[in-house]
């Protein structure tokens, strides 16, 4: 598996893409997200992408980790202080190995918490 995910059309294909310990966790974590908000899914830029008012989470499954972003992350630390900023603007990276432990329900919350800050604040990609 490259770095930038599998090659995939599909949410559903991405899944279908992975094995062992990052097919466990990233379907839990889809499943979490999808309960929280109605959001869309789709492929962007390799990641799966869940699209609400804009791009609001990724998930990136990687060779030796599995990434779950936040394009207003670092509004969420305090929900989850392992989430750790990235880049410039608001994004922040919840770094997942084998050996981490998040939830569903804790997936849920942070999911349930982004999909509320870009209805309150607009679409993180516009730029203004």
């Amino acid at each position: 598996m490259a770095t930038m995910g599998p090659a995939a059309d599909s949410p559903d294909a991405y899944i279908a893409a992975l094995s062992g310990w990052q097919l466990e966790r990233c379907r839990m974590m889809r499943a979490a997200i999808m309960a929280a908000a109605p959001f869309e899914e789709t492929i962007k830029w390799t990641n799966l992408v869940f699209m609400a008012n804009g791009p609001c989470i990724l998930i990136r499954a990687e060779a030796h980790r599995v990434l779950l972003g936040f394009w207003r992350g670092k509004r969420l630390r305090d929900l989850e202080p392992r989430i750790k900023a990235s880049g410039k603007y608001e994004l922040g990276n919840l770094v997942l190995t084998e050996a981490s432990e998040v939830g569903g329900g804790q997936v849920s919350k942070l999911a349930a918490e982004a999909f509320r800050l870009n209805a309150e604040l607009g679409n993180p990609a516009a730029r203004v």
